[in-house]
């Protein structure tokens, strides 16, 4: 894949039942790419993003992140997996923060336990990000404490703990204001200026259109420019 590549995803087709949920799903995104990935409840956006990040199998095609390359199958191997996860980041729309876990805490566990970073450098990295996110004076706060923005900005700072290449969010303005919106769209633009490259999966039109740098639009398993 080129340098230039951050995801290229490739015939990607997805069965549940007798419905095809992704039908030879197709596209690359570059690097430094804020990309919404844009349809109605239900079009299989989500279900794409699950299978970048190696939660979803699928049935056929590709899925390449950088130099990681998962197949068709139940489920990727192990050692897939391992290193797919130092590719992908993933914020979830509900965030799914660890409710009796510290912010700092929720950031720095994966990596101490999933990949072996000396918890004293992980801790570093995380109030590095709560800092950079402008969270850091909540690094002790348990997640009932903070409020939905902050929340939101702990749970991308979890994802970018072991600084992945590719950040996922699943409907990241979904219960945000107008304020709030724009001030996520002016964080991941900073993101994608670092060299960071985001996919997101969105029906806000009007987030799509102030701040992505390039929409794909899912339709009946499909996408489209």
């Amino acid at each position: 894949m080129s340098g230039d590549l951050v995801l290229r995803v490739d015939g990607l087709r997805l069965r549940r039942g007798v419905r095809d949920v992704l039908n030879g799903v197709s596209f690359d995104v570059p690097r430094g790419a804020l990309v919404a990935l844009m349809g109605p409840s239900g079009s299989g956006k989500t279900t794409v993003l699950r299978a970048v990040a190696g939660l979803e199998p699928f049935d056929a095609g590709t899925i390449a992140v950088e130099d990681v390359t998962l197949a068709r199958g139940a489920t990727p191997p192990a050692q897939a997996l391992r290193q797919l996860r130092r590719k992908v980041g993933f914020v979830f729309q509900f965030h799914h923060l660890f409710e009796h876990l510290t912010a700092l805490k929720n950031i720095w566990l994966a990596p101490v336990h999933a990949h072996g970073v000396p918890q004293a450098a992980a801790e570093a990295r995380g109030r590095e990000l709560l800092r950079a996110l402008g969270v850091e004076h909540r690094a002790q706060a348990l997640p009932r404490e903070l409020s939905g923005g902050e929340a939101q900005r702990v749970a991308i700072a979890r994802a970018l703990a072991v600084d992945p290449p590719l950040l996922l969010m699943d409907e990241p303005t979904a219960s945000l204001d107008p304020e709030r919106r724009a001030e996520l769209g002016e964080l991941l633009r900073k993101l994608t200026s670092e060299n960071r490259t985001i996919l997101v999966a969105t029906h806000d039109t009007d987030f799509a259109r102030d701040w992505a740098t390039h929409v794909l639009r899912v339709s009946e398993g499909t996408v489209s420019t």
